[in-house]
């Protein structure tokens, strides 16, 4: 069963073709992959009865490998060095710590501007905010809609930051792509198959939230969707799972997810402290224990005023604690040889 070939250093392009050629001769795709130090073609599709020597054969291959997981292109034998994500300027993944920050939901334009600038002057690098929210309940205000992705855009043009927003279904996806630098699936769709496929498709990076039912086998599966349609940019979330205790916190935030998936995947991993928890207290502490653990960026909920929120207040950071917030990470995150 052959499932990524490596090729040597000193294959040529005529060998690489070669062997292109000869898997899609057995009907598979292919995903091509070329490294700073080795190029490699994985097949997708299932290799089963495909022995290793119709590969092994042919001139230019150095290895070839098989792969047991289900998720095949987001494994770390698929591609051994960390995937870093640019968004202009910023980097995600590698030693580098990206904070993303804002409200559940755009509520206005001036609670969204007056948030953006906050973020920007405490030194995160993303702004969110929730154009299109699912909601528990039907009667819970579930967005601006299309509406506040305008608004999130003049946020975006005004403070010249990028913007993460969710997207909920494959029919909104085109709208979303035009304003958002990140399109973020949230835990209620991570088993939307029609919606990972789609995002597969965009040239967008993708932010995957774990269900909060799922295992993390089931979480890798799901990623696999979006790699499988070619995107191969894509950010792994945990934000927290349903246990048998929910009377102190929201969730459960399994913070063990963090070394498992980076020592599984070459992705970069988040953290999602505020749903994780459902508590702004905790929000601090298990930031840095995120930190510590290994994870690549923080999603944090701030709101200029909490109180007031029409969503998620109750586990949100006002200005002051978000200052103060960014100044108690930092010193953890160059503990660990990060940057902001």
């Amino acid at each position: 069963m052959a499932d990524i070939i490596i090729m040597s250093s000193t294959a040529t392009k005529k060998d690489i073709d070669n062997v292109i050629k000869k898997i899609k001769s057995f009907g598979f795709d292919v995903n091509y992959s070329e490294g700073a130090e080795k190029t490699i073609i994985g097949l997708i599709g299932d290799t089963r009865g495909v022995p290793d020597e119709v590969f092994k054969i042919l001139p230019g291959v150095s290895n070839v490998i098989s792969i047991l997981k289900e998720y095949k292109l987001a494994s770390r034998e698929f591609r051994p060095e960390d995937t870093i994500i640019k968004i202009g300027d910023l980097k995600i993944g590698g030693d580098n710590l990206t904070i993303i920050a804002g409200p559940c939901s755009i509520e206005s334009e001036q609670q969204l501007l007056k948030t953006a600038k906050l973020v920007q002057n405490s030194g995160a690098k993303m702004l969110r905010g929730g154009a299109f929210k699912p909601r528990t309940s039907p009667y819970s205000f579930d967005g601006l809609g299309f509406e506040g992705l305008q608004i999130l855009r003049e946020a975006k043009r005004k403070y010249n930051i990028p913007v993460i927003t969710e997207v909920l279904s494959p029919e909104e996806v085109d709208g979303v792509m035009e304003v958002a630098d990140i399109l973020q699936i949230g835990t209620r769709n991570m088993f939307n198959y029609r919606l990972l496929q789609k995002v597969g498709k965009v040239k967008k990076p993708v932010l995957l939230k774990r269900a909060f039912s799922a295992t993390i086998s089931e979480f890798l599966s799901c990623t696999e969707y979006i790699l499988k349609g070619g995107n191969k940019e894509v950010i792994l979330c945990e934000r927290g799972i349903r246990t048998f205790d929910s009377h102190f916190t929201r969730n459960t935030l399994d913070l063990c997810a963090v070394p498992v998936l980076k020592k599984e995947t070459h992705l970069p991993v988040f953290v999602d402290p505020s749903h994780g928890t459902g508590r702004r207290d905790l929000i601090l502490p298990m930031s840095k224990a995120a930190i510590a653990a290994g994870a690549d960026g923080l999603i944090i909920e701030v709101h200029p005023q909490p109180e007031m929120a029409l969503s998620d207040g109750f586990q949100s950071l006002n200005p002051e604690m978000f200052a103060d917030f960014m100044k108690e990470i930092e010193p953890v995150a160059k503990a660990v040889g990060k940057k902001l």
